[in-house]
């Protein structure tokens, strides 16, 4: 989704939480903006910012917070010097969600340039059906790890057939 709702973002955050969980790890997240915690009341903020309460509400257990810049979400001791209310305090956050494609992509791509850093996707959520793209050029290691974001999709998707089969 090029530039998500808050609904839209929230599941995107949901869905990327469960899939962490898939990947074996506690997802820990943060919902980047350009701004903290309601310091702009500018409508793309105010989408995060919703986005955000949403999953509060919706998933308390969730380790979710935002908006927030991503230095201050990677950086604890910034993000507890300077927002010691929030719930991302004292954790060490593994899940980025950016507010929309653009945003997504740049700083991929530019980690991918600058550092090396190895990229596993696009990994498509929320479809009915299994679907797994490997990008143009891409190596065969990027192929291998596709691959096995195919088949964990596949064991997760038969989990959830079983656990439906067994709560009919």
């Amino acid at each position: 989704i090029i530039d998500p709702t808050a609904e839209e973002l929230a599941a995107i955050a949901r869905m990327t939480a469960n899939l962490a969980v898939a990947f074996g790890f506690e997802p820990v997240l943060a919902l980047l903006s350009y701004t903290n915690f309601g310091s702009s009341d500018h409508p793309n903020a105010r989408k995060v910012r919703k986005a955000v309460q949403i999953l509060h509400e919706q998933y308390p257990e969730l380790e979710v917070d935002g908006e927030i810049q991503a230095d201050f979400a990677l950086n604890r001791e910034m993000n507890q010097g300077k927002f010691p209310f929030n719930r991302l305090v004292g954790r060490k956050v593994n899940t980025l969600i950016f507010p929309n494609l653009e945003s997504a992509n740049i700083t991929y791509k530019l980690l991918k340039e600058l550092y090396g850093a190895d990229s596993i996707g696009p990994i498509m959520l929320g479809l009915r059906k299994a679907v797994h793209v490997i990008p143009m050029g891409a190596s065969v290691e990027e192929m291998v790890n596709m691959t096995a974001v195919a088949v964990i999709d596949a064991q997760e998707r038969e989990k959830r057939k079983q656990a439906h089969i067994i709560d009919s």
